[in-house]
């Protein structure tokens, strides 16, 4: 019986022998040690943005948190689950991190969910339906700003207003809004695109996305 696929198996060799050996002081070094990254990334679980990969990261230096379209939901605790709040958490006081960065990307499944409303005429989507809500806001004020424009232009907007949002939501979080007083921590937002490689990062001040 195959406990994985046979591809993932191969891989997993792969690494061990190519990337495990060679580092294994690192890797010790990490299971004594625990882990000390500076910092934390919500990025979307799409397979083609691996921020690691992305940002060149040996395994220790970026705490990530990923999951669809890149969201952080705000403060709330009426409900029972909060995977990406208990990530932020955790990140902020116990790992102490000093950097929050926000990771969208280009050509986002979720987004286009949402822009589309693709996700609420699929009657079994109700997570993903209820997940994209959080843009519902964003969704409003660019299809008003953009109408009658090409649909890959107001993704590419709504990609960027769903990142502003969640850079917003998480200054909601209490142990964020004293950290990011005390200057103990920074957030970031940034946007990738896939076909070119390109990142550019949100300048707060211009609201403005700029290249780097």
């Amino acid at each position: 019986m195959n406990l994985l696929p046979d591809t993932l198996a191969d891989r997993y060799r792969r690494f061990k022998f190519r990337h495990f050996v060679p580092n294994q002081d690192h890797y010790e070094a990490l299971a004594q040690n625990g882990q000390s990254p500076d910092i934390m990334m919500v990025s979307c679980c799409d397979s083609r943005v691996d921020p690691e990969t992305i940002f060149s990261a040996l395994p220790g230096e970026l705490f990530v948190m990923r999951n669809v379209a890149n969201l952080v939901p705000p403060f709330e605790t009426s409900g029972k689950y909060h995977g990406v709040s208990a990530a932020l958490e955790f990140a902020a006081l116990n790992l102490r991190v000093k950097h929050i960065v926000i990771l969208g990307h280009s050509s986002c499944g979720g987004v286009r969910a949402c822009l589309d409303r693709a996700a609420a005429r699929q009657t079994e989507a109700q997570f993903l339906t209820n997940w994209m809500s959080m843009l519902d806001a964003a969704r409003a004020k660019v299809t008003a700003e953009l109408a009658g424009r090409p649909a890959h232009e107001m993704l590419a907007a709504l990609e960027r207003e769903g990142i502003k949002t969640s850079l917003a939501n998480l200054r909601t979080f209490p142990c964020i809004q004293v950290l990011e007083a005390k200057g103990r921590i920074a957030l970031h937002a940034a946007h990738y695109d896939i076909a070119n490689g390109t990142l550019s990062v949100l300048n707060e001040g211009t609201s403005e996305f700029v290249g780097i």
